[in-house]
């Protein structure tokens, strides 16, 4: 091989190694309210985490109080609410969506899974899935359906 082929070959390789660094890297961290005594936020957080995100974990005796502070009307309450990139999530937001709502930059304040739908990351219960929708949550607290699952 020649040298010129190996360092072409050596520069390539290099690059496809550090790809999925600088795709961790761009993620913001996402900060999870929850009790300490919640083991599906505690699945949902790993879910976050093999998605690549960075998370830090804040333990409250109230998710309520935070999500009212956060601007989440309690209609869509669930059992933690979390910030990531300026939006908020509640419930049981799948990351795949989380991904598309910080690469989109809609303004918003961010989703919404209300209550706990069997199926949703961090509530899987065997096969089942039940039907649920992620809502977009905008500025005035109105909501539009951003995802439905399962998907088609």
């Amino acid at each position: 091989m020649k040298r010129r082929n190996f360092l072409a070959l050596a520069v390539g390789a290099a690059a496809l190694v550090a790809i999925p660094a600088v795709a961790a890297a761009a993620l913001p961290q996402v900060e999870v309210f929850k009790s300490p005594y919640c083991e599906c936020c505690s699945a949902w957080v790993e879910h976050m985490r093999a998605a690549g995100f960075d998370v830090k974990v804040t333990i409250v005796n109230d998710t309520t109080a935070a999500r009212k502070r956060l601007g989440i009307p309690d209609k869509f309450g669930s059992c933690h609410t979390a910030t990531v990139g300026g939006y908020v999530l509640e419930g049981h937001v799948p990351a795949i969506e989380v991904k598309k709502l910080l690469a989109a930059k809609p303004a918003a304040v961010g989703l919404a899974v209300p209550g706990m739908p069997p199926g949703s990351p961090g509530m899987e219960v065997g096969a089942r899935q039940d039907p649920y929708h992620v809502f977009l949550i905008d500025k005035s607290g109105r909501e539009t359906v951003f995802a439905s699952y399962p998907k088609a």
